[in-house]
């Protein structure tokens, strides 16, 4: 999976970097300023981050998650983004230039690691169970549907409120309401097969 991690201070040999120290108060910060400080910074790295698309040098990416988990010491922000054909390490730098750039005003410390989705891609939005209709799809709920909470099967888009999986012992509706986390699987098995009609059509 490509990824590039940057930041403020990059160790030897690594892309890993921007940790920097908050800036100085005199007298200390009133109480919850901090706190408030870290949202804005949160708020302006999920601008910067939703932006990226609407932007003529980004304009194929797609920003598919988001996080940002705070530590004592400091922020550790992750961006995961796909597009058409994949995404490369170059693609990954340059985003995380963009957005480094961005947040060069705030005194904030912080990670920052943007990776590509890869060929397991999670599936965050509703639309992407339509999107990728007929691909291999595993799919985690918060309640137990047919005495499990892990389900394997082949996608077949939204219908309704649920989410269609089809499995050898038939369709396997699931609420979108009680998913917890889903994501494609590859399998090379499948993609072989694939090429091997290509060739035969040919």
């Amino acid at each position: 999976m490509d990824r590039a991690q940057q930041g403020r201070a990059a160790s030897p040999g690594s892309l890993r970097g921007r940790i920097g120290g908050p800036a100085q108060r005199a007298g200390g910060a009133e109480p919850g300023a901090e706190r408030r400080e870290a949202d804005v910074f949160s708020d302006a790295f999920e601008r910067v981050v939703h932006a990226l698309p609407h932007d003529a040098a980004f304009r194929d990416v797609e920003v598919v998650g988001t996080s940002v988990r705070r530590g004592r010491a400091q922020s550790s922000l992750h961006v995961t983004v796909d597009r058409e054909g994949g995404v490369d390490v170059a693609t990954c730098e340059r985003i995380a230039s963009r957005i480094n750039a961005a947040l060069d005003a705030f005194p904030d410390p912080y990670t920052l690691e943007i990776e590509s989705a890869g060929l397991n891609r999670p599936l965050t939005k509703a639309s992407d169970y339509d999107r990728f209709a007929g691909r291999d799809a595993k799919i985690v709920t918060t309640l137990a549907i047919e005495g499990a909470k892990t389900h394997r099967g082949t996608l077949d888009g939204v219908r309704g409120t649920n989410v269609i999986l089809r499995r050898a012992q038939g369709e396997l509706p699931i609420p979108i309401a009680v998913i917890k986390s889903a994501n494609l699987e590859y399998d090379v098995r499948v993609d072989l097969q694939r090429a091997k009609q290509r060739e035969k059509n040919r």
